[in-house]
């Protein structure tokens, strides 16, 4: 096993011992041992963390029947270096600088996530960080462009559709829009955010912005091969489709005939997006107010709860 020398035994992290609202349960601890790694697994440290509203209804309980025990660091998006490698790792070395979102299947995740210093994540979830972004840039990327990726082909878009996005201003939003015009070469996307936000959905690559607090997108005379539904309005969203069309959702269970999807979290997919990423065809949307400092990980919990972020939270540096 290939090893920096200096890792200590324990290091700081972001804890909780009990579930609940993620603002009132969350505890610094600054002794938490430094996770052991696999076979398969590298320990990075972590530079930076990105927040996703799944840490916060996981802290809720939510996956309590099935996923790991307390007590839990929360996190699933990291960016970082490796420290140490697996007899088994073939991809990475030790000084590589690689992102991912660590949890493979969303609702069964790991007991240490990525608000700690040092996490431990299998070689199969992680890629290279693409050399044009910055830690903070790639942290902010995984879970939500592996999730944009992936709904897109569930709802089996491909070039020549029209697409519609509910929630364009938002972690998967955002790259969603990019993702359907600039890589599966949409023929139309539409997207739905608040007045504010509507010259930023221009700016991704929306052909029409529509403004949710004017307008019903179900209304309009124009209708879509696909919805994207990331904000939960499945069965608003099924008016909105040509015949024959998709509507898939992020926000399970979802109103049938609609497709309720959970990514799985695959280092295959940042690989196959690099091109794109490197080129700055597809951008990471960072909120304005990122990166929150480790510090504050509750303010930034608690921001990320009014759903008002534009793109995405991510926590910088760590610690």
């Amino acid at each position: 096993m290939a090893s920096t020398p200096n890792i200590p035994s324990h290091t700081k992290a972001w804890v909780y011992s009990e579930y609940g609202n993620i603002e009132h349960i969350l505890k610094f601890d600054p002794n938490v041992p430094t996770p052991d790694i696999k076979e398969n697994q590298v320990l990075i440290k972590v530079v930076a963390a990105a927040l996703n509203p799944v840490d916060y209804k996981r802290a809720l309980g939510y996956f309590k029947d099935f996923e790991s025990p307390l007590p839990t660091v929360p996190g699933y998006d990291v960016a970082g270096v490796v420290v140490r490698v697996g007899s088994q790792v073939k991809k990475f070395k030790v000084g590589d600088e690689v992102y991912g979102d660590i949890n493979e299947k969303a609702l069964d995740p790991k007991t240490s996530g990525t608000l700690v210093e040092y996490t431990a994540a299998e070689e199969k979830v992680l890629a290279h960080k693409p050399s044009n972004l910055n830690f903070i840039e790639a942290a902010s990327l995984p879970l939500a462009i592996i999730t944009a990726y992936q709904g897109l082909e569930t709802a089996e878009f491909s070039a020549g559709k029209s697409i519609l996005v509910l929630g364009g201003a938002g972690g998967v939003g955002t790259l969603a829009i990019q993702l359907a015009k600039h890589v599966f070469g949409a023929s139309k996307v539409a997207a739905t955010a608040s007045t504010a936000k509507l010259e930023l959905l221009k700016k991704l690559g929306a052909d029409l912005p529509i403004d949710y607090t004017k307008e019903n997108f179900e209304e309009l005379s124009e209708k879509f091969d696909v919805v994207y539904d990331a904000v939960g309005q499945s069965e608003r969203a099924l008016k909105a489709i040509k015949e024959g069309g998709k509507v898939v959702t992020i926000l399970p269970p979802g109103t049938p005939p609609a497709i309720p999807f959970i990514l799985t979290s695959d280092g295959a997919v940042l690989e196959k997006l690099q091109p794109y990423l490197e080129s700055g065809k597809v951008k990471p949307i960072l909120d304005p107010k990122s990166p929150f400092p480790f510090s504050q990980a509750v303010e930034a919990f608690a921001y990320l709860n009014t759903n008002r972020a534009t793109g995405k939270v991510v926590i910088y540096p760590i610690p």
